[in-house]
Formats: structure tokens, C-alpha cells, sequence
């Protein structure tokens, strides 16, 4: 079948195939930048393990090792995926001039003048990370450290980085997304769960003080259940998160990840409960088995029904920001990067061909047989045809014709690292 069959076939059902394609064309995604190299970064001794509830698994040759490497890598995926896109980076990779280093209390504009230029020459707009993990100077509490000179200097780094994402949203013209997210917790029960919350608000609330126009920088506060090493307690829970964003929702908006939950709760059912409250909230995607793993994204039920949310709740206008947020080096990073992004690419333009009034109308009518008849037999109409003619258009590799692109580049590129 070809792409005006399909099309058709769609708009038998009320569906215009062509508006659904003009309408994801539209839509950024940000590509997070440490999916490249493991979450490294350039600021920190590359040899000492991750912390912070932080693990990346798996030993596949070919990780980027400088900020040079990481951007000719990302360039790989920027032509093998359809779309609008952003660039998404952690303060941890900052780019210095030889010779020179500041910490992360001390990071300035200039440090990411960089990727700035990277970003301008492919029009890309850039959302922004503080790096609250894998540093001395976790303690290894940070925001809700009882320690103030611990918590000072993580302050003044969040600080630094409300002006760097200022900087960014002005050099490249668009919003910039400021995810505020620690490991901050304990591993076994605690004498005191309210001690390290209170600092933790008040550490947030200073950081929300450096100045900032809220229309170009987009603070976010991001829950977690648990992670490694504090499995019994963590300081931005999810009711912390989200009351907190609540209460301050002049200043800042929720982030959620969807392998921050509990593994039967789904992400997908708080995108509708959140947007009943918040003008504007944030996602980071992923895959989460068992627990906050961080496996490439699938096109699975849950990345359907996350952008089913998104789209059916009027996201797309720009009241959801979607990012992504994994990291596997099990396989080839680049494959990687390049198969979550499609699926979440996927994901929203299945849900752009579903025709949302038309069953809505159902479910308001009481008529939940129509309902469930016409949700199955959906799944069967020729998605993969208006998907092939979306990728042509957007001048990148239907699917079947990529994968050599990326093992051209394994064997020319990434076999030499060592």
C-alpha cells in the first residue's frame, strides 16, 4: 500500500493524514546530549564512577570523550531522525578553554558558548540541566545537606545555572527548560524526613531568586521515588515536587519522568490531572523496568499513551515540553539515541491519527462498545505508510534504511576510540 492509500484509509475514519503530518513537523523534542557518553560530562575526573543514584551499564566501544566527539556523534542523529529538535545538556558538559576550569558553583555563559555555536548553525533551541551528582561535593546529600557549605555551594550552582539557561534562551530565541533534579536521600530509614525537605525547599527557593524572565527560562522541579543508594527515603519526593511547583507556579512548572513512579503507576494518567492545575508541564521520557533503568525508549503502550495524552490535552501548543532522558551502553550509543527518538516520533503521530473528537463523542455518549471496537481496529490501519512519507519528507531514512548508516560510522568513527 502506498502513502495515498493510506491516507484514504485514514480519512475514511475522519482522520487527515496530511494535517498530522504538517502538525509533528512543528513539534520540538529535546535529544539529551548524555546518551553519547554515559553520562560523563567534561568537568570530572572520567574515570570515577557515577553517583547520585546515577548508573549507566554496559561497556560498548566507541563513547564520546570529548565535547568535539559528543557533537560530531549528535550530528549522526540529528539526520537520522524526522522533526523539530532541541539539544538538552547537563551543566556537567561545560566546554573550557585549555588550561582553564571553574566548578560548578562558579560555571558561567561562556562555558557553553559551544554548544551555542552548535546549536545556531543547526537551528536548534537548547534545554538545560544543573548537574546535582557525580561531584566531590556530594556529600552526599546536596540541596538538603545539613552541611551549609555543602548546601551553598549546590545553591550557588543552581544559581549559576538559572544564568546560563537565561543565556541560552536569549543567544538562540527559544524557551529554555531548567530541570532541577537530586539524588538527595538516604539508603536506610532516617531519624528526621522533615529536616532535609525544609532545606530543600529553602535551597530551591534561592535558587528561584536569581533573576529570570519566566516566558524564556522554564524552571522545573523533578520527583523521584528512590534510587541507588537511597532506597529508603528521598528529599524531592513526588509530593514535594509537585506541591512545590504548585505553590510556586509563577516560577517554576513540574517535570515528570516516567521511570520516577512506582512501577504500576503510569505517567500517561497524571499528564491530564496535571494540566487541570498547571498551565505548562515538563516530561522527560524513558523506560523504566523495574525501576528508574533508563532503557531506550519502545514504541510500548506507555510511550503511546504518554503522547496520546499529550496530544489529545492540546500539548502540542506548547503547554507539555517533551524531552528524553536515557542512557544504554550495552549498544551502540548512536542506535540508541536514534531509536528512542523515532519511537517517541512515532508515538505522536500515531496519536495525531487517531480521531480523538470522534471517540470522545463515544465515551461522553455512553457508548463504550463503539468505543472499543473502533480503539482495536484502529490499531491495523497502514500507520507505517504515513510514518515512511513523514521521514521523506523531513529528508531522513524510512525505517529499514538507517541501521548501515550507523554501523558505516561504527567502523569509520567510533572503532577508533579506545
Amino acid at each position: 500500500m502506498n502513502y495515498q492509500a493510506a491516507k484514504e484509509r485514514y480519512a475514511a475514519i475522519g482522520v487527515d493524514a496530511e494535517q498530522a503530518i504538517r502538525a509533528l513537523g512543528e513539534v520540538p523534542v529535546a535529544l539529551h546530549c548524555w546518551q553519547g557518553d554515559d553520562v560523563r560530562g567534561f568537568d570530572t575526573d572520567p574515570t570515577k564512577p557515577l553517583t547520585g543514584g546515577i548508573q549507566t551499564t554496559g561497556s560498548y566501544p566507541g563513547r564520546a570523550r570529548t565535547p568535539e566527539e559528543l557533537m560530531e556523534d549528535i550530528d549522526q542523529v540529528l539526520a537520522l531522525c524526522p522533526g523539530k529538535k532541541k539539544l538538552n545538556l547537563h551543566a556537567s558538559y561545560a566546554i573550557f578553554e585549555p588550561g582553564e576550569w571553574a566548578d560548578r558553583d562558579k560555571l558561567e555563559p561562556k562555558h557553553f558558548a559551544g554548544w551555542v555555536e552548535f546549536c545556531k548553525a543547526r537551528g536548534l533551541g537548547a534545554d538545560f540541566n544543573p548537574t546535582f551528582f557525580s561531584h566531590e561535593k556530594c556529600d552526599p546529600l546536596t540541596l538538603s545537606s545539613p552541611n551549609q557549605e555543602t548546601r551553598r555551594f549546590w545553591i550557588d550552582h543552581g544559581k549559576a545555572c538559572i544564568r546560563v539557561s537565561r543565556y541560552l534562551a536569549q543567544e538562540l530565541g527559544q524557551e529554555c527548560v531548567m530541570n532541577i533534579w537530586t539524588g538527595d536521600g538516604f539508603k536506610d530509614i532516617p531519624a528526621d524526613r522533615l529536616g532535609p525537605r525544609q532545606r530543600y525547599k529553602e535551597a530551591i527557593d534561592e535558587i528561584l531568586s536569581e533573576p529570570y524572565d519566566f516566558n524564556q527560562v522554564k524552571p522545573c522541579v523533578e520527583s523521584k521515588v528512590f534510587g541507588i543508594g537511597v532506597e529508603a527515603f528521598t528529599a524531592g519526593s513526588g509530593e514535594f515536587s509537585l506541591l512545590y511547583a504548585a505553590i510556586n507556579k509563577d516560577k517554576c512548572i513540574p517535570l515528570m519522568d516516567n521511570g520516577h513512579y512506582h512501577p504500576t503507576e503510569v505517567v500517561s494518567d497524571k499528564i491530564p490531572a496535571l494540566l487541570c492545575f498547571f498551565p505548562e508541564i515538563a516530561l522527560h521520557i524513558t523506560r523504566p523496568i523495574r525501576w528508574d533503568s533508563d532503557h531506550v525508549v519502545l514504541l510500548d503502550d506507555e510511550t503511546r499513551e504518554i503522547c496520546r495524552e499529550i496530544v489529545r490535552c492540546g500539548g502540542l501548543s506548547g503547554s507539555v515540553k517533551i524531552a528524553l532522558d536515557y542512557f544504554d551502553a550495552s549498544v551502540n550509543r548512536i542506535a540508541a539515541w536514534t531509536v528512542g527518538f523515532r519511537n517517541v516520533e512515532k508515538a505522536l503521530l500515531l496519536a495525531l491519527l487517531t480521531p480523538a473528537e470522534k471517540l470522545k463523542a463515544h465515551q461522553d455518549g455512553g457508548d463504550f462498545t463503539a468505543l472499543l471496537v473502533e480503539q482495536e481496529e484502529q490499531k491495523t490501519l497502514p500507520f507505517g505508510e504515513i510514518w515512511a512519507e513523514y521521514c521523506r519528507r523531513q529528508g531522513v531514512p524510512e525505517d529499514g534504511q538507517w541501521l548501515e548508516k550507523v554501523k558505516d560510522y561504527e567502523k569509520n568513527v567510533l572503532s577508533g576510540r579506545k
